[in-house]
């Protein structure tokens, strides 16, 4: 990528240069995630626990046709301000460059920049994957595939509930991205603690993740991800028979408004928020925290 197109912060190209740890965080949950003014504060707040954790926050978005890895005050602010901003994935960041447009980064977008900086961790909420219906939609998130062949740990939450989780994991061992859980043999399953499937390695220090990440760059081989599954705490996930009943519901809702393809997504999403009284929302900031916590561990032990 020219180097006109792709700007690290003094901070963040400081870090990097005397190998201090660095955590990428998406953007996406700061301009399209959140209702104003919260998102402002929700992206302030995982920058102090980046920091708090002993490494230097780079959150990541397309600004004017370049793209920014470390965010300053004033842009952090005018991502979560302005309206305009667009929803940018990996497919997108060469026509925003190109067009000089701004946006917000998804998980495939931030991931990808990441990896391109030179930055190992990344936290965000939940991953993408397979949607429900997957053998008559074909619909799957580019976030697996993008994963497939980048270099970069992802702490997350595992994947968003409402997607068709095995066949996601089916999908990632395919990809052959590595999955491993943090302190759990299951994966979990975003607002909750569990979706019920098991992962094959469990994990129980963020040293433990390093070496991991350590033994991959030994390796060699095909670049791929290494998902860190991450469990939201049973007290502050969202009810399991409170999930299950209103996911029912909007699935049955966007059957019978005929909603498809990229349109699914926000709309179960938003569903989920206005019919469980906001809890959703809570337990994906919840869960987005611990992430981000743990990433910033992470980071320090592999530095």
């Amino acid at each position: 990528m020219p180097e006109t197109t792709v700007v690290l912060s003094e901070e963040v190209r400081d870090a990097l240069a005397a190998r201090r740890p660095v955590v990428a965080l998406e953007s996406t949950i700061i301009a399209h995630g959140l209702p104003r003014p919260r998102n402002l504060a929700v992206a302030q707040e995982l920058e102090a626990l980046v920091r708090e954790g002993g490494a230097v926050p780079a959150t990541i978005a397309v600004l004017d046709g370049t793209a920014c890895v470390g965010l300053g005050k004033e842009q952090v602010e005018r991502v979560a301000s302005d309206p305009s901003v667009r929803k940018l994935g990996h497919r997108d960041l060469a026509p925003a460059l190109a067009t000089g447009a701004s946006g917000a980064t998804t998980v495939s977008a931030t991931a990808f920049l990441a990896a391109r900086a030179g930055i190992r961790v990344f936290a965000t909420g939940g991953l993408g994957g397979v949607h429900r219906g997957w053998t008559e939609t074909q619909d799957e998130s580019a976030d697996l595939r993008l994963l497939a062949r980048t270099p970069v740990a992802v702490v997350c939450a595992g994947v968003k509930s409402i997607l068709d989780v095995p066949a996601t994991l089916q999908r990632l061992e395919t990809l052959g991205v590595g999955v491993v859980g943090y302190r759990t043999d299951r994966f979990p399953g975003f607002y909750l603690t569990s979706s019920g499937e098991r992962v094959d390695w469990t994990l129980d220090s963020p040293e433990e993740v390093a070496a991991v990440l350590r033994a991959q760059d030994g390796l060699g081989g095909p670049d791929a991800a290494l998902i860190v599954a991450n469990p939201v705490p049973e007290d502050e996930q969202l009810d399991p028979g409170v999930h299950d009943r209103v996911l029912g519901a909007a699935l049955d809702a966007c059957a019978e408004r005929g909603i498809t393809g990229q349109a699914v997504t926000p709309f179960l999403l938003e569903y989920l928020m206005t019919h469980t009284g906001g809890a959703s929302l809570e337990a994906n900031l919840a869960a987005v925290r611990g992430n981000v916590r743990l990433a910033a561990r992470i980071a320090a032990a592999y530095a």
